[in-house]
């Protein structure tokens, strides 16, 4: 990577610092500068050994941009229940108000940038399994990568306070030097699986019994219950070898990692939540799926069989009609085709239709994502009966799971996909999770079998046993 200058960084740190004494409050300093471009996996895989526990990786759904973060420069966390998507905005807002921002650039996903998720039910019990993630996490990175439209930029994160002084900038920089130069590319070694484990299989298809018998007598349409399968392996999982077998076998997904206090989740969704670039907003509808074919004509056919399943068009048209209505509300010139296209990934299809529209003057992406989260496809009709049926009846706590993950920079701009095909990685143990919409007419051992396509492409990653 090339060498990076430090002038503009030197006199951004002395503004903060001059900032922070007169506000007696910590200032963020944000530098971007122009870097030649290198592997992104090669950057996150670089912070192995002096940032572990301290990294994402994001990889858009059509590599048009790639964003590492390394270190962390600041927390946005919380496990406050109400009012969670404001507060988190507050806080970044807070972060921002003062900040030095030097970014001759201005291109989304540089400069200031935060990311992370929010839980998908924070009112849900937790466990031990998520005791290392808050109910809202986001990380400011301390240096974070973003490649976007051919072009590599480093952005150099640094919180100030009145007590610091210019020895800060030395430190920064030997940091930085000390990342760049030990740009390492993957090594990877086998890790043998002691253990994969189905977690409560029959108390999931007792739910599901549950849910369908409920609905033939109810009001719910629909409901989204989910499950997990444990896997154990001889030494600690590499993250960059996970990620590495994602971003060659899931191909149109979002792939990602996000670690915290050296657990880490990681993913590679289909389905995006919501992008906003500038005033233009871009969300998707992904509900409805059947396995590939082993054959041309096979997966044909099998694609040609979703298209005509009422069942699977019934559930999509639930997502399309929600998502539909909450963007008319906040925004214009809403946007939608006529009905599905099949998205064919690697081990499963679904039903998808994309929608765009533009942003009202107060729509904020935080705001948009509270207004959506959960869409049917992950909770279901109507969305508080579904939720709260899923928080009595689903032995798992989902965590980020299901849950709205993905980065906003400080122009307001950002993209979050819905965390699906995940898992969480705790040093020599993952859980993966798999979920499908219950409906009044669902047959237990067909939904039962649809979990076991959706565990495919992290048990795939993993190196486990596919059912």
């Amino acid at each position: 990577m090339v060498t990076i200058q430090h002038t503009e960084l030197k006199e951004g740190i002395q503004k903060a610092i001059a900032k922070a004494k007169n506000l007696e409050k910590p200032v963020l300093v944000s530098e971007v500068q122009k870097v030649d471009q290198v592997e992104p996996l090669n950057v996150f895989t670089a912070g192995h050994q002096d940032y572990f526990g301290e990294r994402f990786f994001w990889k858009g759904s059509s590599d048009e941009i790639f964003i590492i973060g390394i270190g962390i420069c600041e927390h946005i966390q919380s496990d406050q229940v109400t009012d969670r998507f404001f507060h988190v905005e507050k806080q970044w807002k807070n972060v921002m108000e003062e900040a030095v921002v030097l970014n001759p650039y201005g291109l989304e996903g540089t400069g200031p940038t935060m990311f992370g998720g929010f839980s998908f039910d924070p009112l849900k019990e937790k466990t031990e399994l998520w005791s290392k993630f808050s109910d809202s996490i986001f990380h400011i990175p301390r240096f974070m990568y973003s490649q976007y439209d051919g072009q590599s930029y480093m952005t150099t994160n640094i919180v100030c306070t009145q007590h610091d002084d210019e020895s800060l900038l030395q430190k920064v920089l030997n940091e930085r030097k000390q990342l760049l130069s030990c740009s390492s590319s993957l090594q990877d070694s086998a890790n043998n699986i002691i253990s994969q484990e189905e977690i409560a299989p029959q108390q999931w298809k007792n739910a599901v019994g549950q849910v369908v018998n409920a609905m033939k007598n109810g009001d719910m349409k629909k409901v989204v219950l989910a499950r997990e399968t444990r896997l154990s392996y001889e030494k600690p999982i590499r993250i960059e070898s996970i990620l590495n077998k994602l971003i060659k076998n899931q191909k149109n997904s979002f792939i990602f990692a996000f670690e915290s206090n050296g657990d880490c989740f990681i993913g590679a969704s289909p389905e995006r939540l919501v992008k906003k670039q500038g005033k233009q907003l871009f969300t998707t509808c992904l509900a409805g799926s059947i396995k590939r074919g082993l054959t041309p004509a096979e997966d044909e056919q099998l694609g040609n069989e979703l298209l005509s399943d009422q069942k699977n068009l019934i559930e999509h048209q639930y997502v399309v009609d929600m998502i539909k209505r909450a963007m008319e509300q906040v925004s214009s010139n809403v946007e939608l085709p006529n009905g599905p296209v099949l998205l064919k990934l690697r081990d499963i299809q679904h039903l998808y239709t994309p929608v765009t529209a533009e942003a009202g003057e107060n729509s904020s992406l935080l705001s948009l994502i509270e207004r959506l989260h959960p869409t049917p496809a992950l909770g279901g009709v109507p969305r508080e009966k579904a939720v709260e049926t899923i928080r009595e009846l689903e032995a798992l706590d989902r965590g980020l799971y299901g849950s709205p993950l993905g980065w906003l920079d400080y122009k307001g701009n950002g993209d979050f996909a819905v965390a699906l095909r995940s898992g969480l990685i705790q040093q020599n143990e993952a859980s993966i999770f798999a979920g499908c919409g219950v409906v009044k007419d669902s047959d237990i051992d067909s939904e039962y079998q649809e979990t076991n396509i959706k565990f495919r492409p992290m048990l795939t990653a993993l190196g486990g046993n596919k059912q």
